[in-house]
């Protein structure tokens, strides 16, 4: 069978990925309206925890299934191959029951305790199932991804982001929402409603696409062991996930606090988080996806390349993924610079993110170059490095956080700073590994 080249590929997860970031754009757009900046602001103290817990069910699968399917694709065993995605999706729907179950009973105390702010329990509950549907999406994700079938999960991607944007919208029509919880919770209502539409079609095209292969005469190994060759990959991007995670989300969720006892009144504390990272980030990250994109195709190519030894190869795929992420970054950092009131007003009708733009815009070649630095460290079997990499720099973002944002001059600003400073440390770091590996040099 012909297999996908490497440019097709990236090109269209960078098409699809542009169009579902527009559409999750137009999303966040309008829930700005809807919720205001302080509802912005719970918002994104509520999306950590998410984050968090979604990452402890399935963090690093994506990669793991790709890696391995990658390889049983490449020698045509598809017996292997499907058996290794049985295993997996029965493995996560387990762990994934257990953990929404608890959060479900435990979202009263999360949002008490750790989130500080009661209006947030009936969201936690609602976005249980959603954590579920990702859980066992990200397995059928991996698997499209290492059979280089790019426009299966481009195609549900784009579908479930649109769907979004029309949900929300009759929700809060529908039931005229008017007050933050409610306009909150129907958002995360949203999100649960898009990741089963998700779902349901990735498990009916795996199921096409396996009827397709059908089965070989190679040997089939044990399911347990199917498995471990999996989970021997994810583990280690799951602890890196989950640690960093929960690093990023404790700085979310201590920035009110630090603002707070700066002398900034709560509501005006989430009315700053929602204009700086609930809008003017929003808008520096947008183009992010093409490198996202280009990291997802880039783990495949690289491991293939890997296991055939193909070094030369491999330094000019590094060298052109940094060169690309370089220039956008710094394309970026100079239109919102420049256009930075003009922004503002285009995407979200307020005329006080002009500041937030332009200084959230100053990290954006950094930032670029840093993400793209985990894809290739990914794609060369580089996870421990990228567990001590991400490691420090959380730790170091959080430490920042707690000292800037409670200094009165500096506030939110505190968040941009410790931003930038911790993609530089990133940056250093893994450069450091790619060039003593002499993976990064002249091609």
């Amino acid at each position: 069978m012909k297999r996908e080249r490497f440019l097709k590929s990236t090109l269209i997860l960078i098409c699809s990925n542009l169009i579902t970031s527009i559409f999750a754009f137009i999303f966040s757009i309008i829930l700005s309206r809807k919720l205001g900046a302080e509802g912005m602001g719970l918002y994104g103290l509520i999306m950590p925890v998410y984050d968090l817990f979604i990452c402890l069910i399935s963090g690093g699968m994506v990669t793991a299934i790709s890696k391995v399917a990658a390889v049983y694709f490449g020698k045509d065993d598809f017996n292997n191959l499907n058996r290794s995605i049985d295993i997996s999706l029965t493995f996560n729907s387990l762990l994934a029951t257990f953990v929404v179950c608890m959060i479900f009973i435990n979202a009263p105390y999360i949002s008490t305790k750790i989130i500080y702010d009661t209006r947030a329990t009936h969201a936690l509950q609602v976005m249980c199932p959603a954590i579920f549907f990702i859980a066992l999406s990200s397995i059928l994700k991996g698997y499209f991804y290492g059979i280089s079938e790019m426009k299966i999960p481009a195609f549900i991607d784009i579908s479930e982001k649109f769907l979004r944007i029309v949900i929300i919208t009759l929700l809060i029509s529908s039931l005229s929402l008017k007050d933050v919880n409610g306009t909150v919770t129907a958002a995360y209502i949203t999100l649960t409603l898009g990741e089963f539409i998700s779902f349901s079609i990735l498990y009916i095209m795996y199921k096409i696409k396996k009827g397709k292969f059908g089965f070989n005469l190679s040997n089939t190994e044990d399911k347990l062991q199917l498995l471990f060759n999996v989970l021997v990959i994810s583990f280690p991007l799951c602890l890196n996930g989950f640690l960093s995670t929960s690093l990023s989300a404790l700085s979310t969720l201590i920035v009110p606090r630090r603002l707070v006892a700066s002398g900034i009144e709560y509501n005006m504390a989430l009315s700053m988080i929602g204009k700086f990272n609930g809008m003017a980030v929003n808008i520096i990250f947008l183009p992010v996806t093409i490198i996202t994109s280009m990291s997802i195709v880039l783990i495949p190519d690289l491991s293939e390349k890997m296991n055939k030894k193909d070094y030369w190869a491999i330094q000019k795929r590094i060298s052109q993924i940094i060169k690309i992420s370089l220039f956008l970054g710094i394309l970026t950092m100079v239109v919102c610079i420049g256009l930075s009131d003009y922004l503002g007003e285009l995407f979200y009708k307020r005329y006080d993110l002009d500041p937030y733009i332009k200084f959230a815009a100053l990290s954006a070649p950094i930032i670029f170059v840093s993400i793209s630095t985990f894809g290739i460290l990914n794609g060369i079997g580089k996870q421990k490095i990228i567990l001590r990499n991400s490691l420090i720099s959380s730790v170091m973002d959080v430490v920042l956080i707690y000292i800037l944002t409670g200094i009165p001059q500096i506030n939110i600003y505190g968040c941009g700073i410790s931003l930038m400073v911790t993609s530089l440390t990133t940056l250093v770091l893994n450069m450091h590994e790619l060039v003593k590996d002499n993976f990064y040099g002249s091609p």
